[in-house]
């Protein structure tokens, strides 16, 4: 099983993250990459821009829809069925999204999946240098029997 990284950032973050993404393009170059859609079109031409042509053929960035589109549902669904390991997500905090309620929505599945989460350059710089970012890890999955369970009142 290859290891899956999620990157997505907001319009005014999408070069700084793209940026990020050539300055650790040796690390990034051998997993499994999805982004959504425009984010991920910059971060795939940036990166190979840096690339031979043989890890250019193994580079593999799956698109999803832009954010605003169902991007950020279709990525939150992924994380639900266990298929990202790491989420970077440089948003941008000083500008309103007209899908806030995604960007959140998206956010609070990563923190309830337990999926290591970077929010700018520095968490994920620390991220990607992780001793643990290399090796095997299990992440522990929150235990929801309690409100899966739960006994609700009639309607």
């Amino acid at each position: 099983m290859s290891y899956r990284i999620a990157l997505v950032a907001h319009d005014s973050r999408k070069r700084e993250l793209a940026d990020w993404a050539a300055y650790n393009w040796e690390k990034l170059a051998p997993l499994d990459i999805i982004c959504t859609g425009t984010t991920g079109r910059m971060v795939e031409a940036t990166l190979r821009e840096h690339l031979t042509d043989q890890q250019e053929q193994a580079l593999h960035i799956t698109l999803l829809k832009s954010g605003p589109l169902g991007g950020d549902q279709q990525l939150g669904a992924l994380i639900v069925e266990g298929q990202i390991d790491c989420f970077v997500f440089f948003w941008d905090p000083m500008s309103a999204q007209p899908h806030d309620v995604d960007v959140k929505a998206l956010l609070r599945i990563a923190v309830l999946y337990n999926i290591p989460t970077a929010c700018n350059r520095a968490t994920a710089d620390f991220l990607i240098t992780s001793a643990l970012f290399s090796a095997a890890y299990e992440r522990k999955l929150p235990d929801t029997s309690a409100y899966v369970n739960r006994t609700l009142p009639p309607a």
